[in-house]
C-alpha cells in the first residue's frame, strides 16, 4: 500500500484551484479503495485550519479587486467604439468566477472530510528532540537561517511513520515547499539533509502530486474527470439579461392583451388627454394617445420576439412568469418581481 504524508502548502494549493477537484476526489477513490493511506500530522490539520478562512477571502477579494481595477482602466482609457462589448465580456467572466469561488470552498471542505478519515499521529517527545536537534546543528530544513521548527516537525514524523512500516507499504513525502527540503541543485530531490530519510527503497521525495497519483488507477481517474466535467455549465451574464428582457417582454404583451380585450368590450374607455384627472385617477380609463403609444409598443414586441407572445394556458403563463420571477432574483432582485 501506499502511504502519503502530504505537506499542508500541497492542500493550500489544491483548495486554491478549481481544477484541483479532480485530484480530490481521486485520493478519496483511492482511499476507499484501500488503494492508498494518509498520514496526517496534527500539525498539518491545525495549519490548514488556521489558513482556511484567509484562503477563502483571499480568493474572494482578489477576483472582485482585480475585475473592478481593469474595467475602471478600461471605462477610463478604452476606445469608444469596443469599450461595451469589452465591459460586456468581463461582466460575464466575473460572473462565471462566482462559481469558481465557491468551487474553492468546496475543495476546502472536501480536504476537511478526507482529514476525518484518518486519525491524525500526534507529535511525541521523540519528534520534539529530533526537530530540536536538527535546530541546534543547523541541518535542513534550518539551513536557511529561519524558525523552522514547523517544518523539522513534520518531516521527523514522517520518519517516525516510516519506522512503524508493515511489509508491502510505501511511504511518500508529498510537498511544495521546495526551499526547506529540497536540493538547491534540484529541486525535485530531498536536501541532502535527509538522505537517511529516504535512503531505503520503500520511501520517496516528491513535489508533484499529480504525478505520484496517476499511475495508480487510471481507469479510476478518467471516470472521476468525466464525472466532474459533466457538469452543467453556468450561462453568462448576458445570457440571462437577454432572457429576463425577453421574459420581461411578453409579459407586459399579455397584460397589454388583456387591457385591449377590456377596451374591446367596454370594460376600459379611451379618453382625450384634457379628460384625465391625475388627482383622481380612475382605473378604469386610458388616455387615448397613450394607447396609441402601447399599441406601436406592442407591434414591436410581435416582431422583436418572432410571434412567441401567446396565447398561453394558465400552466404556460405560470412558468413565464416563474421564469422572470427566477431570473430577477438571480440577477438581485426579491422573489415575485414581476413589473414590467
Amino acid at each position: 500500500m501506499l502511504k502519503l504524508l502530504i505537506d499542508t502548502c500541497v492542500r493550500l494549493d489544491l483548495a486554491k484551484d478549481h481544477r484541483q477537484q479532480v485530484t480530490l476526489r481521486y485520493i478519496e477513490q483511492l482511499m476507499d479503495a484501500g488503494e492508498i493511506a494518509l498520514v496526517v500530522p496534527i500539525q498539518v490539520v491545525n495549519e490548514f485550519t488556521r489558513n482556511r478562512d484567509r484562503i477563502i477571502k483571499e480568493n474572494q477579494q482578489s477576483l472582485s479587486s482585480v475585475f473592478k481595477r481593469v474595467k475602471d482602466t478600461i471605462r477610463r482609457f478604452g476606445d469608444e467604439e469596443r469599450r461595451n462589448n469589452v465591459l460586456e465580456q468581463l461582466d460575464d467572466v466575473d460572473h462565471r468566477l462566482s462559481t469558481l469561488s465557491e468551487a474553492v470552498i468546496d475543495s476546502i471542505e472536501h480536504i476537511e472530510r478526507l482529514f476525518e478519515k484518518v486519525t491524525p499521529a500526534e507529535i511525541t517527545d521523540a519528534v520534539k528532540l529530533r526537530a530540536t536537534d536538527r535546530a541546534m546543528t543547523k541541518r535542513a530544513p534550518f539551513h536557511r537561517n529561519k524558525n523552522s521548527m514547523g517544518d523539522a516537525l513534520l518531516i521527523e514524523l514522517f520518519m517516525e511513520a516510516v519506522a512503524s512500516r508493515a511489509k508491502g507499504e510505501h511511504f511518500i513525502f508529498v510537498t511544495h515547499n521546495t526551499q526547506d527540503f529540497s536540493s538547491p541543485s534540484d529541486l525535485r530531490q530531498p536536501h541532502s539533509d535527509f538522505t537517511e530519510i529516504f535512503a531505503p527503497e520503500y520511501t520517496s521525495y516528491s513535489t508533484n502530486l499529480a504525478e505520484v497519483l496517476k499511475g495508480l488507477a487510471p481507469d479510476l481517474l478518467e471516470e472521476i474527470k468525466f464525472e466532474l466535467e459533466f457538469v452543467m455549465v453556468s450561462r453568462s451574464l448576458n445570457e440571462i439579461v437577454a432572457w429576463e428582457n425577453r421574459l420581461e417582454r411578453q409579459v407586459w404583451y399579455n397584460r397589454h392583451m388583456v387591457r385591449r380585450e377590456a377596451i374591446e368590450d367596454g370594460r376600459i374607455r379611451l379618453i382625450p388627454r384634457e379628460e384625465f384627472d391625475s388627482k383622481n385617477y380612475d382605473p378604469t380609463t386610458i388616455v387615448d394617445d397613450i394607447w396609441e403609444g402601447a399599441l406601436k409598443a406592442a407591434a414591436e414586441v410581435e416582431a422583436e420576439l418572432e410571434g412567441d407572445v401567446g396565447p398561453w394556458d394558465d400552466f404556460e403563463w405560470g412558468m413565464v412568469n416563474g421564469k422572470l420571477s427566477a431570473l430577477r432574483w438571480v440577477l438581485g432582485d426579491d422573489w415575485d418581481m414581476l413589473d414590467t
